[in-house]
């Protein structure tokens, strides 16, 4: 079976090439047979170019041209030619050009494609899963392999002109849990001991800034068991990075140029620096998220300065209970019916809100079940509060702060898709979001956990906190967010092994549980750890949102299911009692 090298790709000839002798390889995509000529579209992952079978031109050929069917592999060889007038394909680089076909060589025939291969193709995921070399072929998840692609080189080239070293970090690491479930792997020289698959690099990278590599960078496969969602995967990719001897504006300085080059090569998009910031309290108050949507206007407002003084009981009781009351004016959204109000306060209820509290701006004032409990002052103050006017339609939350400022931050996101406020192709919304608390509170187990992890440090002026009020203390930790997503987080890191032993201790974790879990590390700090901090970017993420796609899966080549199987090779498998008996393991 011999066949020519290709000349060119089919996504390269053009009007100048009219008159040449090339050869084509490729997949058979359309077959068209008209009155014995037959056209046919040969495909490669760089375009579609139109070849010709004719009878009166190359008899040969065109009896092999009868029997090709979609997705055979082939090699032509012909002549470009002008296509004739009025059939040329403005949509496509070859539209104005097709290749007469001399000799043709079929290099493989193919069955049927269990789904046709071609963009928008309505089918099943998990079908496309299972068959994933095909769903690969079509143009639209081959362009999101390269845009992943561009992604990766332009990271690379961005660090190492910033002087930044790449560095490799163990796949195969001790089991530290802290967040999700590690991924564990056998030992069969060690028996009864296990390997973990790396949550993140971190403790790597810590030890790298203490080796002296005072810039580090890795492209790194990172691995979470827990439970998966259109963002999540057991396997995942970060950009990681960490940096000694800085304080939390070189880290931005460093990641807005990064995000300034990407979307600039990636994208074509002009990113304006410096990227805005609000603090983690100012981003829950507005937008009822720590990584809100800036596509839209639409912002919430606190109005406990507003009841301050009221009487209705409701609003009374939580501001005793230092809750919020926030409100949220829903712009010309005041001719919404009853059973409209009622979808959006059952929506909140699913949330676990008490209820929905609404009120239509008239002319001459509010109307709304509640009016009658609230002073003249309160009424005009709430309008002044939330810039409400004749036509608008103000919604009220109370309750517990966070968990009403999130359930209204939710409602926000639902009235921005109610009122269209979110365009597809409207320019990307960077966000930076700061002074997250350094500890949040668990209810069923009583004891604090880091928000982000406990190697994050805390602002140094309210570290004597920790052991009078820990829920005060704030984190040097930042998020970046674009368009309503986390793409990246980090912090600046503890590099004192005394203020690393107090966090542990704060966190409930015991002198001894320290060092067996991260005893390593602490020692590392007692021979001059350097101050240092960084960030890690979900790349994954990041390409989803750079390709428009609603699903990592789509950025991804090899994905699992949302149960964590590759449809495509049945992993995770059984394995043979050999096997499980060199590992020192039995099934039950």
């Amino acid at each position: 079976m011999k066949f020519n090298r290709r000349t060119h790709t089919c996504g390269e000839l053009k009007e100048e090439n009219i008159g040449q002798q090339v050869v084509l390889n490729g997949w058979v995509d359309t077959r068209r047979d008209l009155g014995g000529v037959i056209f046919i579209d040969i495909r490669d992952r760089h375009g579609i170019t139109q070849i010709v079978f004719e009878p009166s031109f190359n008899e040969t050929a065109h009896e092999i041209g009868k029997d090709l069917r979609s997705e055979f592999v082939i090699s032509i060889e012909g002549k470009v030619r002008r296509r004739p007038e009025g059939t040329e394909n403005s949509g496509i680089t070859t539209g104005y050009v097709d290749v007469m076909v001399e000799r043709v060589v079929v290099l493989n025939k193919s069955l049927t494609p269990p789904f046709q291969i071609k963009d928008g193709v309505e089918v099943n995921e998990d079908v496309r899963l299972k068959y994933r070399y095909l769903d690969l072929r079509r143009k639209e998840m081959q362009d999101n392999m390269i845009l992943r692609h561009k992604m990766y080189q332009s990271v690379r080239k961005y660090f190492d002109a910033n002087s930044f070293v790449e560095i490799e970090t163990p796949v195969l690491m001790k089991s530290t849990p802290e967040g999700a479930r590690d991924f564990l792997v056998p030992s069969r020289t060690h028996k009864g001991r296990f390997y973990a698959l790396p949550q993140s690099p971190q403790q790597y990278k810590q030890l790298l800034m203490v080796a002296g590599f005072d810039r580090y960078f890795q492209i790194v496969k990172c691995f979470r068991d827990e439970d998966l969602r259109a963002d999540r995967q057991p396997e995942f990719t970060q950009i990681d990075l960490e940096m000694s001897f800085v304080d939390t504006e070189d880290v931005f300085e460093i990641m807005e140029g990064l995000m300034k080059q990407l979307l600039k090569e990636v994208k074509d998009y002009d990113l304006q620096t410096p990227i805005p910031r609000l603090t983690f309290n100012e981003a829950m108050e507005k937008y009822g998220s720590d990584k809100p949507d800036l596509r839209f206007d639409l912002e919430m407002t606190t109005l406990n300065e507003t009841f301050v003084q009221t009487e209705f009981k409701v609003f009374k009781d939580i501001l005793a209970e230092k809750g919020v009351i926030t409100g949220l004016n829903a712009k010309g959204c005041g001719s919404y019916t009853r059973n409209q109000l009622d979808v959006l306060t059952d929506y909140v209820k699913k949330l676990g809100a008490g209820g929905l509290i609404w009120m239509r701006v008239k002319e001459d004032g509010l109307e709304a079940p509640i009016a009658k409990f609230l002073t003249d002052k309160e009424k005009a103050d709430l309008q002044e509060s939330l810039k409400a006017e004749a036509g608008d339609l103000l919604l009220i939350l109370s309750g517990p702060k966070l968990k009403a400022l999130s359930i209204m931050g939710n409602l926000r996101l639902e009235i921005g898709k109610r009122m269209d406020l979110i365009t597809k192709n409207s320019d990307p919304k960077l966000l930076w979001v700061t002074d997250f608390p350094l500890l949040e509170w668990d209810e069923e187990s009583q004891r604090y956990y880091a928000m982000h992890h406990p190697f994050t440090s805390p602002y140094l002026e309210e570290v004597d906190l920790l052991s009078s009020d820990p829920g005060k203390v704030r984190a040097r930790a930042y998020d970046l967010v674009l368009d309503g997503n986390e793409i990246a987080g980090g912090s600046i890191r503890i590099h004192d092994a005394k203020l690393q032993a107090l966090m542990f201790k704060t966190l409930g974790i015991t002198q001894e549980e320290a060092e067996q879990k991260f005893g390593f590390l602490m020692n590392a700090f007692k021979y001059g750890a350097p101050p240092h901090g960084g960030i890690a970017f979900g790349l994954d993420r990041l390409a989803m949102l750079f390709a428009g796609e609603n699903s990592i899966r789509e950025v991804i080549a090899f994905p699992k299911t949302a149960s964590g199987m590759s449809l495509m090779d049945e992993a995770p498998s059984f394995v043979d009692e050999t096997q499980l008996k060199e590992l020192h393991i039995k099934i039950r």
